[in-house]
């Protein structure tokens, strides 16, 4: 969790502020190193199978590489994904905001808001937000112990701001 702060924009007093991002185990520098090894790795294979005339296998090599590359890219690009969730005095907004920048806000109104997990939570548990017949799945891409924190970080805030 991160942005957490006394005041948001509109002078909005901030009883919780969270930004939940995907983890990902393999930093730039790693990836490069992975793929400089995987590259002469296969280069390796390829040469040696080409030596001994079996010449295709060298291009199988290359698009086992190719495919590799693209499916780390497209991994790194789904991490990219954010959820914003802030509760002010009037409301809490949640917003997720896509690997492609694409934007969706939900706002829901604090006084009857439930936040909803299994306790002790599953690799299947949901965290969701639910109010007034509306439901919110949020922290999809969380671990079940940080969706879990989560929910008890923000059911304290709205315990904080029930008390105000």
């Amino acid at each position: 969790m991160a942005l957490q702060g006394p005041l948001y924009g509109d002078g909005n007093h901030v009883y919780f502020a969270a930004a939940l991002k995907p983890n990902r185990s393999l930093s730039k520098t790693g990836f490069r190193l992975l793929m400089i090894f995987t590259a002469f790795l296969t280069f390796g294979i390829g040469t040696a199978f080409f030596i001994l005339s079996a010449w295709p296998v060298i291009g199988f090599c290359g698009l086992e590489f190719i495919l590799l590359y693209i499916a780390f890219r497209l991994n790194y690009r789904a991490g990219r994904a954010t959820e914003r969730i802030c509760l002010t005095e009037k409301e809490l907004e949640v917003t997720r905001i896509s690997p492609y920048g694409k934007t969706q806000q939900w706002r829901f109104e604090p006084t009857w808001l439930q936040v909803l997990i299994d306790n002790p939570p599953q690799h299947h548990s949901k965290l969701r937000l639910r109010s007034h017949g509306r439901s919110l799945v949020i922290g999809s891409f969380l671990t079940p112990e940080e969706r879990l924190e989560v929910a008890d970080a923000l059911h304290a805030a709205l315990q904080g701001w029930r008390r105000r």
